[in-house]
């Protein structure tokens, strides 16, 4: 019972990490409509940055700062919005599979950096010893990770509730426009490109976040953590999820992570220890196989996007309201 309590809350805590970073993908994708395939190098930024802020001392590496985990965060937050902020003002002038294409590799040369500038990232070995929230419990694994689990849960119904604010807000209504019809809002005396900016690097803010919450949690970090793997798994809790819906944000991450978990699982018991390797792929072959099956049953993920449909004339009435998928 204490090992089934204990794991529970190991993966909602991982899950919910990854939510917090699909969410900060549903402002650009979802709500703005930039198709960001460089997520892992942010979510990795993030994570980079807290790390080397609140680490211990070491000659190998840069660090030693000893700052609180919460910083840590801010920071991690901070660096990848700055990043994203940089790498929009060059790439948010492309469209659809070109802005893919260029993120994809801004993400393989962050990668890159991480692999090879070992006086900062400790190259591909990593950084390790990254303090973790509550470790005076580390003792009691079942305290440990529902502390841990609760904080997190705190994360996500906070950073939920900020983006659902400003979604709903004139400012979200202005990047549903431009997603929608560009041209109309240009004519309207709105910016694409300022309100484009605005809406990359605050995605870019959230996926940072959620990268570091994640290296705090799990205590060790390396460039393989962040491959395009880790991009495609947060845009398939996305479109499971419900592009465009925070509640199908969440959703995803937790859904995804639990099928991304139990074939894991599958694997280790099914396939002897020398052939694991090569069956891992089996995983992305599940998700995969899931996504397909969603997409089939719902176009528009579990929890499709909420559009009003706005009438020219009279009050709008209740069936204005229509739910896509």
């Amino acid at each position: 019972m204490i090992d089934l309590l204990s794991y529970g809350a190991f993966f909602l805590t991982m899950a919910l990490s990854y939510s917090v970073i699909c969410l900060g993908l549903n402002v650009q994708w979802g709500q703005t409509g930039l198709f960001n395939v460089g997520v892992a190098g942010f979510v990795a930024v993030g994570a980079y940055i807290s790390a080397v802020l609140t680490t211990p001392e070491t000659a190998e590496r840069l660090g030693g700062f000893h700052m609180p985990i919460a910083l840590g965060w801010l920071g991690g937050g901070l660096g990848a919005a700055f990043l994203s902020a940089l790498v929009g003002a060059v790439t948010l002038r492309l469209r659809a599979d070109y802005l893919a294409i260029a993120t994809f590799g801004a993400a393989v040369v962050i990668q890159l950096v991480l692999l090879n500038l070992e006086t900062i990232t400790g190259g591909p070995f990593g950084i390790g010893f990254i303090p973790r929230p509550f470790g005076d419990l580390a003792t009691n694994a079942n305290a440990f990770g529902l502390a841990n689990l609760v904080l997190m849960a705190v994360l996500v119904l906070v950073t939920y509730l900020v983006l659902e604010h400003l979604v709903r807000s004139p400012w979200g209504r202005v990047l549903r426009a431009i997603r929608e019809d560009e041209d109309a809002a240009r004519a309207l005396g709105k910016s694409p490109e300022r309100f484009r900016l605005q809406a990359f690097a605050l995605g870019g803010f959230v996926m940072g976040l959620g990268g570091a919450a994640q290296a705090h949690f799990i205590g060790f970090i390396a460039p393989d953590n962040y491959l395009p793997t880790l991009t495609f798994q947060v845009w398939t809790m996305l479109i499971i999820g419900g592009a465009g819906n925070m509640r199908g944000a969440i959703l995803g991450g937790v859904l995804v992570w639990g099928i991304w978990a139990m074939s894991g699982n599958l694997v280790s018991q099914l396939f002897p220890a020398e052939h694991q390797a090569r069956a891992s792929s089996l995983q992305i072959v599940m998700i995969g196989v899931a996504l397909c099956a969603v997409l089939l049953m719902r176009p528009r993920g579990i929890l499709g996007e909420v559009k009003t449909l706005s009438r020219h004339l009279g009050p709008r009435k209740p069936e204005d309201t229509v739910r896509e998928g």
